[in-house]
């Protein structure tokens, strides 16, 4: 029998690499070793890393080189009531984080938001992207292409949906730089956030472009998608979810809940959220609506290296007859409750407390669920973190905690 020494040995010797691993034994032997060869080379204890608690092979998709697992501590925020487009009742949002007060902070505008008798959310868009860029010779012949793909958007949908049992051409946008032709595909990718769906179809159909106009590819990806980068086309066009959500709270819970007033929480979102990220240059416009993605994303299987387009928000507030208003919208949160990272057990158990685990029916409806409760549990945070700083508690919670 291979023991992990055995593997870590082979490994120091040259006789195998770091990846090869799993072809001489099972994942949890091939990440065992590797630790062991890590604490040999490194005098690092991974005693904790290597305390994980599903089969590494349930993570062959996911993961390369394998040695263990990365703990974040996760808790949970609610229940709060949503009234959604897909979702309707109260639901808890597991969030997975290393800041402390986070929690404790959204769950205060959860308080809020319940108390209120609940949230309206819902997704107003849906349309994964990709955008490849071809090379002409000149803008003579980006013009044919454009006109080309602008009459064959049918011919060019037969072929991206020929890949993908669920996924939808939306629609193909063509930008013209001189004698580059960036083509943006718009996809619906139903409960899956859909970048590998988007990415295949995309293929197939640039193998059509290039086969019956004069451009050919250059990069199937040309950065106008844009996937985890800021960009502003991703805040007006939007990208994977475009996602709102609004509450009215009466005067009486913002001063109880929120310990200050509609009129100083208004202010203060104006002078910072808004004023404040525009001198910034900001593309979003919102307290810290990334603290609350990336806590779901972590916690419920999402990538989360797009939290920077889910990020791209704008929280607005205001006055309503003495009332607060509150809302906010994620122009481009990309999630899903298929593929990806919802398939590893911790974020699969996640999905599961939010009733949106696997594909929905209609297909696409979990997805825009767990969606429209982002949106919600991302409002709470901008109310509680509004209040904090408009009844100058931000510093004295922090110390109260201990954070």
């Amino acid at each position: 029998m291979t023991t992990a020494e055995d593997l870590a040995e082979r490994v120091r010797e040259g006789d195998l690499g770091l990846h090869e691993l799993e072809q001489h034994a099972d994942a949890d032997v091939a990440a065992e070793a590797r630790r062991v060869l890590l604490e040999a080379e490194t005098e690092a204890d991974l005693s904790t890393v290597g305390a994980y608690a599903f089969d590494a092979a349930d993570a062959d998709s996911n993961v390369e080189n394998m040695i263990g697992a990365a703990q974040v501590p996760m808790g949970v925020v609610g229940p709060v009531r949503v009234e959604g487009g897909a979702s309707s009742g109260e639901y808890y949002l597991p969030l997975a984080t290393t800041e402390g007060a986070l929690l404790a902070s959204v769950n205060r505008g959860c308080a809020a938001i319940r108390r209120g008798g609940g949230a309206t959310a819902r997704v107003l868009k849906s349309a994964m992207t990709r955008a490849p860029v071809f090379r002409v010779a000149d803008v003579g012949e980006a013009s044919e292409v454009v006109s080309w793909v602008r009459a064959n958007e049918g011919t060019l949908r037969e072929a991206a949906e020929a890949t993908t049992s669920h996924g939808e051409l939306r629609g193909v946008t063509p930008y013209v730089v001189g004698d580059s032709v960036f083509l943006r595909f718009a996809y619906d990718t139903k409960d899956a956030m859909g970048m590998n769906m988007a990415t295949i179809a995309t293929q197939a159909a640039c193998e059509v472009v290039e086969a019956e106009t004069p451009a050919s590819l250059v990069a199937l990806s040309g950065n106008l998608c844009a996937d985890k980068k800021p960009a502003a086309i991703n805040a007006v066009e939007g990208r994977g979810r475009t996602v709102a959500a609004d509450v009215v709270l009466s005067r009486d819970l913002v001063a109880d809940v929120l310990k200050t007033t509609p009129e100083a929480i208004a202010e203060a979102n104006t002078r910072k959220n808004l004023v404040g990220s525009a001198k910034a240059g900001a593309l979003g416009f919102n307290a810290h609506a990334a603290n609350v993605v990336v806590a779901a994303f972590l916690a419920l299987g999402q990538d989360p290296a797009q939290v920077v387009e889910g990020s791209n928000a704008i929280t607005t507030v205001d006055v309503r007859d003495g009332d607060l208003y509150a809302s906010v919208t994620l122009a481009s949160l990309e999630v899903g409750t298929v593929g990806g990272g919802t398939r590893l057990p911790t974020q699969s158990e996640a999905l599961s407390v939010l009733g949106v685990r696997g594909g929905g029916d209609p297909p696409g409806s979990n997805a825009d669920a767990l969606a429209e409760v982002i949106a919600v549990g991302t409002l709470a945070g901008e109310l509680s973190l509004l209040g904090a700083l408009a009844s100058s508690h931000l510093a004295s919670a922090h110390e109260q905690l201990g954070r």
